[in-house]
């Protein structure tokens, strides 16, 4: 639980992480914003995904359209979340010396967007309209 709290805290005054270990050759810490940006980007375009199924397929039945738009939704806010979280999880390990952490959001997060995806593909074949 202390660990979470430390996690968070960072989360909010990233100047903290200098306090652990040492600074690891700029590269990595650059690398590791690259992959946070990378990740900031993914939750923008889940986030715009689930407006556009909600704005742009009104003819879709309601529950249908927004279930769609709320699991794009909620993919793109856990992503965003999950950024920050690997940046600091990724930035303390490279400073300790320690092997960077493993995840299995990725894995999650791309059965998500299949899920979701398949229904849309769905919804584009059988053309279920709100009725």
């Amino acid at each position: 639980m202390n660990e979470l709290v430390q996690s968070l805290r960072l989360w909010f005054a990233p100047q903290r992480i200098r306090d652990e270990g040492d600074t690891p050759d700029y590269r990595f810490s650059l690398a590791n914003e690259r992959t946070f940006l990378a990740w900031i980007r993914t939750a923008l375009a889940l986030i715009g995904g689930g407006f556009a199924v909600d704005q742009f397929l009104p003819e879709l039945a309601w529950g249908i359209r927004a279930g769609l738009a709320l699991a794009l939704l909620a993919a793109g806010v856990l992503c965003a979340l999950r950024a920050v979280n690997h940046w600091v999880r990724c930035e303390r390990a490279m400073r300790r010396g320690e092997d960077l952490p493993v995840s299995r959001f990725p894995t999650l997060l791309g059965l998500a967007v299949g899920v979701v995806a398949v229904a849309m593909v769905v919804v584009v074949l059988f053309g279920w309209e709100g009725r």
